[in-house]
C-alpha cells in the first residue's frame, strides 16, 4: 500500500512543478533568454539573462522585445523603433533595431519581410541579471565543456548512495 501513497505524492509533485513552471514563465513561451551578442550595448551585454513577459497589451516603440523569425533558430533581443498600424484592418507591425547597430533589423527578418508581426514576438524584457548567462554561452561556444559537465554529473549519479 506504500506504493499507492508514493504514486499520489508523485502526482501532487507534478502538479506543483507545473504550477511553479507556469508562474515563473510569466505567460511567455520562454521566460528567460541569454543575450548572445553586443548589439544591445550599453544597456545589455553579452551574457546577460533577460526575463520576459508577454500579455495582450500593446507593444510600443522603445520597448525591448525578443523575437523569432522564420528560418532562424535563435531568438533576437532588440528594441522596437517603430510601430505601424494599418488603418483598414487594424493590424499592427513592428520594426526593430539593436541599440548599438547602425541600421534596422530588416536584413535579419525572413526573406521579403519588412515588419514583424505580434506572432513573432516571444516577449518583452521586464528585467535582467548581468553576465549570469555566460555559462550557456561557454557551453555553446565550447561543446567539450558541456560533455565534461554531463560526464561529471553522470559519475556523481552512478556513485551516489541514494
Amino acid at each position: 500500500m506504500g506504493w499507492i501513497r508514493e504514486t499520489i505524492e508523485s502526482f501532487k509533485s507534478i502538479k506543483i512543478r507545473k504550477a511553479l513552471s507556469q508562474a515563473i514563465s510569466f505567460g511567455s513561451m520562454s521566460p528567460v533568454v541569454v543575450v548572445l551578442t553586443g548589439s544591445m550595448e550599453p544597456g545589455f551585454a553579452r551574457g546577460d539573462i533577460l526575463f520576459l513577459h508577454m500579455n495582450k497589451g500593446p507593444i510600443r516603440a522603445g520597448e525591448i522585445v525578443v523575437y523569432n523569425v522564420e528560418g532562424r533558430d535563435i531568438p533576437i533581443v532588440h528594441r522596437v523603433i517603430k510601430v505601424h498600424e494599418t488603418r483598414d484592418t487594424g493590424e499592427v507591425y513592428f520594426l526593430t533595431k539593436g541599440d548599438s547597430n547602425e541600421f534596422d533589423d530588416i536584413p535579419l527578418y525572413a526573406e521579403n519581410q519588412l515588419w514583424l508581426e505580434r506572432q513573432h514576438i516571444m516577449g518583452k524584457a521586464i528585467g535582467f541579471l548581468p553576465y549570469v548567462g555566460y555559462a550557456t554561452i561557454i557551453m555553446t561556444d565550447m561543446p567539450i565543456i558541456k560533455y565534461i559537465l554531463i560526464g561529471v554529473l553522470g559519475l556523481l549519479v552512478l556513485t551516489s548512495n541514494d
